[in-house]
């Protein structure tokens, strides 16, 4: 549970006021992100107390016991996961795959389909990324040849090169 006040400033767990107070954070508290700080500096921050009271603009509440009635537009509706993982290994991660499973046929489980303005039919899902295909494989065996190719010609220029000086 948490919120904000009309202000913005967030309401911090522990701190049993109804205003505002200036703490000393560092960084990883809540309320306090501090990205782009030196290690172990502490900020002095503006937050609100967790007593809830009638000046904040957002309180984040959680359900804890249903009731005999359901709240409308919250618990009558299922909402499904629309996202899912895009790396193939966390695909792999989720539907307990090996390595030699297709990962592209199960990401269809979270693909959406929809209409778009023009009234035709339209199915979305994520690009798999770090996905070993025969052409990434194909692009490692170039990568690797061009460098031995590369190392080959130096070793060549280098004993070229010893030669003329020996002379």
């Amino acid at each position: 549970m948490g919120g904000c006040d009309k202000q913005g400033f967030p309401m911090k767990q522990g701190v049993l006021t109804p205003g505002r107070v200036r703490l000393l954070l560092h960084r990883g508290t809540p309320c306090f992100r501090g990205y782009g700080r030196r290690n172990g500096e502490r900020r002095r921050k503006s937050v609100r107390g967790c007593i809830v009271s009638q000046d904040l603009s957002v309180l984040n509440l959680v359900i804890v016991k249903k009731g005999e009635n359901d709240l409308p537009g919250l618990t009558d509706t299922e909402k499904p996961r629309m996202r899912g993982p895009k790396r193939a290994s966390k695909i792999r991660k989720l539907f307990n795959l090996s390595k030699e499973d297709d990962v592209r046929k199960y990401v269809n489980t979270y693909r959406r389909t929809f209409t778009t303005k023009s009234g035709k039919k339209v199915s979305k899902a994520p690009k798999i990324q770090r996905l070993v295909t025969l052409l990434t494989l194909q692009r490692k065996r170039d990568r690797i040849a061009e460098k031995k190719k590369r190392v080959a010609k130096a070793k060549a220029d280098a004993a070229e090169y010893q030669k003329l000086l020996a002379q």
